[in-house]
Parts: structure tokens; C-alpha cells; sequence
């Protein structure tokens, strides 16, 4: 071993370009290692940077995902909540209904990195919003209209409860008419006329042009009648035979019987003869045929009139 070393020593000492050779390749290659795993730390860093943005992104759109469950479910509720007596109306919020429950499904089995089709479905959470806003506003309307029947309806009974009253107090006053009428002191009328009148306000017999009817009158004098306002009521009959009205339920009592009018007039009667017209405009056109109308005050039946309408 010591001649094996010994004889090493004396071949660097004969040939010592050969140890210089030796060193010079050991340095490139330690700088060609040291490059290379400079380049392997710089691919590991941006590949780590890459990944944690990939990350990012996908935790982002699972988050845009799970919002869009979320308001997808929202406006489930939101359907649910709604309801009507209407069956068509019924039947079509079931139909969206079933729309949106569909859309959830398939949103829970798509990707969230699968953008186009979450935007799609974005697209289709919209329209069934506008759509529901659209059944919103006719389940009010109809909410409106329901309301505004019972209110008309609790209008009609309160109106009629006061008619009833009225007519309560009426009949403690009817043996003091009856003397009045039996005096003479019941007020008379004369002169009964009915026309139809056109936009024009000018008498036409023709039905397709008629606008509204106008019937007057003339209270005849009498000395001995009681002075101060007095109400004339009309009652109007269609060819039909039925009474025309507004549909209001106005009533009036007469002799102790009440009855519905068409129209009524106010006139300040100071015991002469005045004459008096009212008008009736109805909300449909008129028929062809015969109208009738009967004239009333508080006290009595004062007379009636007809035309015809070709």
C-alpha cells in the first residue's frame, strides 16, 4: 500500500497538466448543478404560484356555484310562498315550480370550473325571476280586486242597514202623510216626457246614437202643499222590463214601500208649478225598443213615460 501510494505521488509530480484537466471539468460541472437546480427552484416556484391561483380560481367559482344554489333555493321559497284561489294561476306557478326544482338538479351535477354552463344557468335564474315579479303582480291585482268586492259588499250593507233604518223611521211618519194626502197637500205633477239624447245632447230616436235619457216633468202648483226641497226619483225600465240602475243599490221609500232608482233630482218647491228634467246615462249601449219611466217623489207615484228606440 505505502509503494502504491508513493508511486501516485510521483505520477502527479511527472504529469501535472493531468491534475489541472481534472480540476477545470469538476468546476463546470458544479456550475452547470448549481444552474440547473436554479432553474429547478424557479419551475417549483412558479408551478407553486400556478397551482395556488388554480386553487384560488376553483374555490371561487365552487363559491359562485354554491351562491347560485342558494338563490336558486331562495326563489323556491319564494314560489312556495305564493298563492291564489285562481286554478289556472295555480296551475302555472306549479309548472314554474317544477322548473326551478330542475334547475337546481341539474346545477348540484355540473361542475363549478364548467363556467358556461353556470352562466346558463344564471341566464335561466333570471327569466324565472321575471317571471314569478309577472305572477306577483296578477296575484295582487286579484288581492286588489277581492278587496275591493268586500268592500263594496260591506259598502251595500251598511247602505242597506241605513235604507232599513230610514224606512224604521218612515213608518212612524206614515199616519201623518196619510192626512196630508187625504188634504190634498200631496204635491201632483204633469206634463211626463222621456227622450234619448245623443253626444250632441240633442234628441235621437235611434238606438246606436242614443248616450243617456233625459225625462222631465213640472210639479203643479198647490197652495196648501208643504213648502222647501223635495226629491224626485226615476225608476227606468229597458225593453227587457227590468230596471236599469248603476248598480249602486240606491233606495228610496215611497208610501211606506222602498224601491230602487235609476236617478233622482233636488227641487226647492215654494207651492207653484216647476218643471224638472233628470238624466240616466247608462254604462252599456241601448237596445232597440220601448222605455219606460216612472216618476216618484217621498210622498207618492207621480206619473210615467215611454219612447221607443229604433
Amino acid at each position: 500500500m505505502e509503494e502504491l501510494d508513493e508511486e501516485m505521488i510521483q505520477f502527479e509530480k511527472d504529469h501535472p497538466s493531468k491534475k489541472s484537466d481534472n480540476g477545470g471539468a469538476s468546476n463546470s460541472m458544479r456550475t452547470a448543478a448549481i444552474a440547473l437546480g436554479a432553474i429547478a427552484a424557479v419551475l417549483l416556484v412558479i408551478l407553486g404560484v400556478m397551482m395556488v391561483k388554480k386553487n384560488a380560481l376553483v374555490k371561487d367559482l365552487n363559491i359562485d356555484k354554491q351562491n347560485l344554489t342558494n338563490e336558486l333555493i331562495a326563489l323556491q321559497g319564494d314560489y312556495e310562498a305564493l298563492s291564489t284561489n285562481n286554478a289556472a294561476l295555480n296551475d302555472s306557478l306549479n309548472v314554474e315550480k317544477v322548473k326551478v326544482e330542475q334547475l337546481i338538479e341539474r346545477l348540484q351535477k355540473t361542475e363549478a370550473t364548467n363556467r358556461a354552463k353556470i352562466r346558463q344557468y344564471e341566464q335561466e335564474l333570471g327569466t324565472l325571476r321575471s317571471i314569478m315579479k309577472g305572477y306577483i303582480r296578477q296575484i295582487d291585482s286579484l288581492n286588489t280586486l277581492n278587496t275591493s268586492l268586500r268592500n263594496e259588499a260591506s259598502a251595500a250593507r251598511r247602505e242597506a242597514q241605513e235604507s232599513k233604518r230610514q224606512y224604521e223611521d218612515l213608518r212612524s211618519t206614515t199616519d201623518e202623510l196619510s192626512k196630508l194626502a187625504s188634504a190634498g197637500a200631496v204635491v201632483k205633477g204633469r206634463g211626463f216626457n222621456l227622450v234619448a239624447i245623443n253626444e250632441s245632447n240633442k234628441v235621437t230616436d235611434r238606438s246606436s246614437r242614443a248616450r243617456k235619457l233625459r225625462a222631465c216633468m213640472s210639479l203643479i202648483e198647490n197652495s196648501i202643499a208643504e213648502r222647501g226641497w223635495r226629491t224626485v226619483y226615476i225608476r227606468v225600465k229597458g225593453p227587457d222590463d227590468i230596471l236599469m240602475t248603476d248598480d249602486t243599490g240606491k233606495v228610496f221609500v215611497c208610501n211606506g214601500e222602498q224601491m230602487i232608482y235609476s236617478a233622482l233630482r233636488e227641487v226647492d218647491y215654494q207651492g207653484e208649478e216647476v218643471e224638472i228634467c233628470i238624466y240616466f246615462a247608462s254604462s252599456e249601449n241601448f237596445a232597440k225598443g220601448k222605455y219606460t219611466v216612472e216618476f216618484y217623489t217621498d210622498e207618492t207615484k207621480l206619473g210615467t213615460a215611454e219612447m221607443i228606440l229604433k
